[in-house]
């Protein structure tokens, strides 16, 4: 492997918020790009020469860095506006408790912020918000939902009752809700409701019933008393029909579905006149054997508390499609014949390569494939959208098999679907960058799609080639259209790939604006009249606080909140170095976070720690403030202490790519083996680190590649931690697991070839298994299954500690410290 000259090894790379203390030339810290550029710089904010003694002259210890995160600050959160945007909104937690309280800013003076009052906290933290064309403003907080009009006023339709939800306006200037199983219109002016459309799981009542057997069809054709009380009822029944057709004192009739399907989606037309609806067969996603038990009760027996399925239990989904007429009652099946590639076998090739291992041969399949609404937990918006004219409607589909998403749009006179844009991916279709809707003035659709192997916002008119907005190898996110169409906001990593900021493009030009250049991780958030930004800023060192400026590009963003604690500022934090380290397996380089230690001196032979971050497809070596923020801070101490830390964006992590997302598509754990393997190299020949005293930890994710290299690398590291680790598979879950090897049912060889109970004996140095107890994310059953197989191949050198309260992500803080003393003390005797 080349060498590379990324690292400036002079320099230090640790810095006291507040006390000045920095061993560059210039009293300041420096984060490095590839190109050796200065990408960040951090000068000391505020003067903490009074810090408590706490800090121990600025030694950071576990003690400290594990106990409750509010010694840090408390630190803003959950951004956003008030209802009639006139007030920055935000929470901050309360001191010594779980709890949250809000807080508001007077958007015309952030000077000064203060707690929001109880009684006006609906205006506050509403759950929905929707605005009409004039300005009018309907929200819902809870089980109420209130009118906010142009004169100030402010109504609550609602208190308790049967609760409205799914807010939105119609043509006609009602407001729209759904109540339990029924659409219902609003008049604002007057108070009138409507219901539009209702449906029901059954079949369809008739006026008599068919006979159902030979008997009773005999005493229908035999008997004159019965003939006439059947007729009389279809009388009856005809005359109620007639009456419901032209009287609107009458409720219309409910729309009848299969009764073994339940409702997946449902919109209606804000003209009233339409609505389409997925429905899906109505089955148990959990077995009764899926649960955990949970062994610390208040009563000091076990409680059984229910989990969710395993992917090896996982089947198919589909939706049933439907258009319904709600003037005429007319229900029409929206089937699926016009999707591009609806019914190829995409996982042909892989089940042929099973069937060969298995001694078969595989038959091409052509049944259509099951298809449904796209639904992902990362991605919560409606998957059916009308535009504001209710003359045009747009549903997003995806297969179940996740390698394609549609975006169609319906013939309401055909009563067909007519696809727009086909994302179609050989390993799996992301679960993010997925937002799509219509212009607001014109039937034009926006839509975000990776097919260019980045994340990019399109512009298209139905039947027409789309037009790109943005391009380029960088991720464009979080797109939020202005009321006037005129741009989309989004945030990017187009600077470089670990600095996130804020920008919009003009929809009709096409120009891109920077409207922050902030040098961190921003995120933002429009006021509801498109004039002002406020954003989320953290760098590498500092956690989020919160900045407005207005929503162009020639005014520079104002800090509003300054939550740090002098405790938390008056230590020395470390600063990494953010890399390009050369990859011996792909062409892009991989980005990395460096931390070189106290008084680094390049003929010193060093101790390293190598850190993988969990979720797999998450992103870490950036500039801003990590969401592991306590590894952050083991990392600082570390660093105190001498050691080498790399912190890398192994392949398959976010923020570089579809490329780099599916290098792991049926082969977890084989491509970030490479990428640690190419870190330890740099480490060696960059850092002078000592090949033979390097560990490896991480959780999750990061648990399951510390498995992964301990047992089929294991020359790579010398002792590792396994935290909340997977372990097989097939016991995670559906959503997540599917997408990249597949089901279990399908393609065995790739779970086979991506769980670490597979290689096991490969294990050679120091383990160390931390694992919670009630987890219901990676199950606890995932650890005691890879301890039997440790046991039983007579492994030695392994240990295992379980917390029996914890769920995946820790709560108590003597359990975080307790797995961080282990977790040091590993490194401490083996490194």
């Amino acid at each position: 492997m080349k060498k590379t000259n990324s690292l400036l090894i002079a320099a230090s790379v640790t810095i006291a918020l507040g006390g000045c203390v920095s061993t560059n030339t210039k009293n300041e810290t420096t984060a490095v790009s590839a190109s050796n550029t200065i990408v960040e710089s951090v000068t000391p904010q505020t003067n903490l020469a009074s810090a408590s003694a706490a800090s121990k002259n600025g030694e950071i210890t576990l003690k400290q860095i594990m106990s409750d995160p509010q010694w840090i600050g408390a630190l803003p959160t959950n951004m956003g506006w008030s209802v009639d945007g006139s007030a920055i909104v935000f929470e901050r937690e309360r001191e010594n408790s779980a709890l949250s309280d809000v807080y508001v800013i007077d958007s015309n003076n952030v000077g000064k912020e203060s707690k929001a009052p109880l009684a006006d906290m609906h205006t506050y933290r509403y759950d929905e918000r929707v605005e009409r064309g004039d300005g009018v403003v309907a929200f819902r907080f809870k089980d109420s939902v209130y009118v906010q009009f142009t004169n100030g006023k402010t109504v609550q339709l609602t208190r308790g009752g049967n609760p409205l939800s799914t807010l939105s306006f119609m043509t006609d200037g009602r407001l729209m809700a759904t109540s339990g199983n029924k659409f219902i219109a609003i008049n604002l002016e007057n108070g009138t409701r409507e219901e539009l459309v209702s449906w029901v799981f059954d079949d369809a009542p008739t006026a008599v019933n068919p006979a159902k057997d030979y008997i009773a069809e005999e005493q229908q054709s035999l008997i004159e008393y019965i003939k006439l009380q059947r007729q009389n009822q279809k009388d009856r029944d005809a005359a109620n029909k007639q009456l419901a057709s032209v009287n609107t004192a009458v409720a219309p009739s409910p729309f009848y579905f299969d009764k073994s399907h339940r409702l997946a989606g449902i919109s209606v037309s804000p003209a009233g006149n339409y609505a389409v609806v997925a429905t899906t067969e109505s089955k148990p996603t959990r077995d009764d054997s899926d649960i955990m038990p949970h062994y610390i009760q208040e009563d000091s027996r076990i409680a059984a508390k229910p989990v969710r399925q395993r992917v090896a239990d996982a089947e198919p989904e589909s939706h049933d499609l439907w258009l319904l007429n709600l003037k005429t009652g007319e229900k029409s099946e929206l089937n699926y014949f016009n999707l591009p590639g609806y019914n190829d076998d995409v996982l042909a090739d892989v089940k042929a390569e099973n069937a060969k291992a298995n001694g078969e041969t595989y038959e091409v399949n052509r049944l259509p494939r099951p298809i449904k609404l796209f639904q992902s937990w990362y991605w919560t918006k409606p998957s059916i959208r009308w535009h504001k004219n209710g003359n045009a409607v747009a549903v997003m589909l995806e297969a179940w098999d996740n390698k394609d998403r549609w975006i169609t749009t319906v013939d309401l006179e055909g009563t067909s679907l007519d696809s727009q844009h086909r994302l179609h991916d050989d390993a799996w279709v992301n679960y993010r960058f997925n937002d799509f809707g219509w212009l607001n003035n014109s039937e034009t659709l926006y839509y975000q799609s990776e097919h260019t192997g980045y994340a990019h916002v399109y512009l298209q008119k139905p039947g027409k080639k789309p037009v790109a907005l943005t391009k380029g190898n960088y991720i464009v996110d979080d797109i939020t259209l202005s009321n006037d169409d005129n741009y989309i906001y989004y945030k990017a990593n187009s600077e470089h790939p670990g600095i996130y900021e804020i920008y919009r493009v003009d929809t009709q030009t096409k120009a891109i604006e920077t409207l922050t250049n902030l040098n961190g991780i921003t995120d933002y958030s429009l006021s509801p009249d498109g004039d002002t930004l406020l954003l989320s800023h953290s760098k590498v060192n500092r956690p989020p606080e919160l900045y407005v400026k207005p929503a162009e590009a020639t005014t520079v963003a104002k800090q509003i909140t300054s939550s740090l604690s002098e405790e938390f500022a008056s230590l020395p934090w470390a600063v990494p170095n953010v890399v390009a380290i050369e990859s011996s397996h792909t062409d892009a380089p991989i980005y990395a976070r460096v931390y070189l230690p106290e008084g680094y001196d390049s003929t010193k032979k060093n101790r390293a720690v190598v850190f993988n971050h969990g979720a797999g497809y998450l992103q870490n070596a950036h500039m801003g403030w990590s969401g592991y923020f306590r590894e952050y801070m083991f990392h600082s101490m570390l660093v105190q202490q001498g050691y080498v830390v790399l912190d890398m964006d192994y392949r398959a992590s976010a923020g570089y790519g579809r490329d780099w997302r599916t290098a792991i598509y049926r082969q977890m754990g084989t491509p970030e083996v490479q990428d640690l393997r190419d870190g330890i190299n740099y480490l060696v020949e960059n850092a002078n680190v000592d090949r033979e005293r390097i560990g490896t930890y991480g959780g999750s994710y990061g648990g399951f590649l510390t498995f992964m290299s301990m047992f089929t690398a294991p020359d790579l590291f010398a002792a590792g931690a396994a935290l909340r680790p997977v372990t097989d598979w097939a016991h995670y879950n559906t959503p997540y697991t599917s997408n990249i090897l597949n089901t279990p049912e399908v393609d065995p060889i790739a779970y086979e070839r991506s769980s670490p109970i597979y290689f096991a004996e490969g294990l050679e140095k120091p383990l160390l298994i931390n694992a919670p107890m009630v987890d219901d994310n990676v199950f606890f059953h995932d650890t005691v299954r890879l301890v039997q197989r440790l046991i039983e191949l007579e492994k030695e050198d392994f240990e295992t500690a379980i917390y029996p309260v914890e769920p995946h992500g820790f709560v108590q803080p003597s359990s975080w410290l307790d797995e961080y003393r282990r977790i040091y003390k590993l490194f401490e005797e083996n490194l």
